[in-house]
């Protein structure tokens, strides 16, 4: 079978983006902790919105497809190896060891969002270690979390588990 990658950023898919072709997809929801997220976006940005984050289009985008399959990055930074082994498994495809290593550099697909986010991907060949603590957030920052993290909560109850 024919295996066809999209990448979709929740926070991009405005009301009326259609979804219905999705319904017939496979579909995978990769989760990170809200401090995490926060963090990493307030470096590129000065005070993020809940909307900004798509913690809640990606909730709603998971309950309106009925489901699919998730996975948090805390969990692949963990364990990349295996946290892949049972993502494959879960869409019936087999592992490839080639899966834990890619050249540095970018791709023609990356699009326009490349030179502002993605110089540490195209830096690396693999997978990072595991995350370290998870960001110690104050004021603004701690009060967007506490907004986001049921979303993400919801999520990471349906996560892979192994």
């Amino acid at each position: 079978a024919a295996i066809f990658y999209q990448k979709h950023m929740c926070q991009h898919m405005i009301e009326g983006f259609p979804t219905d072709w999705a319904r017939n997809c496979t579909n995978v929801f990769l989760i990170r902790h809200p401090a995490r997220v926060i963090a990493s976006y307030s470096a590129k940005r000065e005070e993020p919105t809940l909307e900004d984050l798509g913690f809640v289009q990606q909730a709603q985008l998971f309950e309106s497809l009925g489901g699919g399959i998730v996975i948090d990055s805390t969990d692949i930074r963990a364990d990349p190896e295996a946290k892949l082994r049972n993502l494959c498994k879960a869409l019936s495809i087999s592992f490839q060891p080639e899966m834990l290593r890619w050249p540095a550099g970018g791709h023609p697909q990356d699009g326009i969002w490349a030179a502002h986010w993605y110089d540490a991907i195209h830096r690396s060949t693999g997978f990072a270690g595991a995350e370290g603590p998870r960001p110690d957030l104050s004021g603004a920052a701690a009060e967007l979390e506490k907004r986001a993290l049921p979303y993400y909560e919801a999520l990471k109850a349906h996560s892979l588990s192994g």
